[in-house]
């Protein structure tokens, strides 16, 4: 009589491979509010200009508000939520950048030097729009056609900047196998391994 017995793995297999990733908490839920709250906001901005004068202005105003919030918890928030986390100066950026070419750069729990750069500049040209909205409804700048023409120059901007921020994170989810967009749902990333930076 034929006995099926289970396959053993070898025993030279690592128990540890079977097993998913441990996961650890990164963005706190305050980081993800803003982040999808600031994506929404910049949609609905977007395409009520010129079309809903009231609701892009409210945006606007509640854009802002969202930047004032995350710049005060860029310094009292959680741990990679503090810029002193991921901001780095420019030759750290260019370095990172560099390695990026090189298909050599290392993988970090909160954002690498590249992103903590577009944070920055995303939330200066947030900023940006923020001010110069604001300025057309003044006295001092009503009718202004430099401070529109401003206004919608940082909004096209932005949204080139953004579509860079998209390309990076594909990028960096592809290099390093992680998803990225889920890891800003969840507040979960991959613990770190390895040469990774913590």
């Amino acid at each position: 009589m034929l006995k099926l017995v289970k396959a053993e793995p070898p025993a030279s297999a690592d128990p540890d491979a079977r097993r998913p990733p441990k996961l650890v908490r990164v963005w706190d839920p305050l980081v993800r509010l803003f982040h999808w709250s600031l994506v929404l906001g910049f949609a609905v901005a977007w395409f009520s200009a010129n079309r809903a004068e009231d609701l892009h202005t409210w945006v606007g105003y509640a854009v802002g508000g969202l930047i004032l919030l995350r710049l005060l918890w860029g310094v009292l928030g959680t741990r990679y939520a503090r810029f002193s986390s991921f901001v780095k100066g420019p030759l750290g950026v260019a370095a990172y950048l560099l390695a990026i070419l090189k298909g050599s750069e290392a993988r970090y729990i909160g954002h690498n030097p590249a992103g903590g750069a577009m944070v920055l500049a995303l939330m200066a040209g947030v900023l940006g729009l923020v001010v110069t909205g604001w300025m057309q409804f003044t006295d001092a700048w009503y009718g202004e056609d430099w401070v529109t023409n401003l206004h919608a120059l940082i909004a096209h901007g932005l949204l080139a900047l953004i579509l860079l921020h998209l390309g990076g994170v594909a990028l960096a989810s592809l290099r390093h196998h992680e998803n990225l967009v889920r890891a800003m749902v969840t507040g979960r990333k991959r613990a770190a391994q390895g040469n990774d930076i913590a």
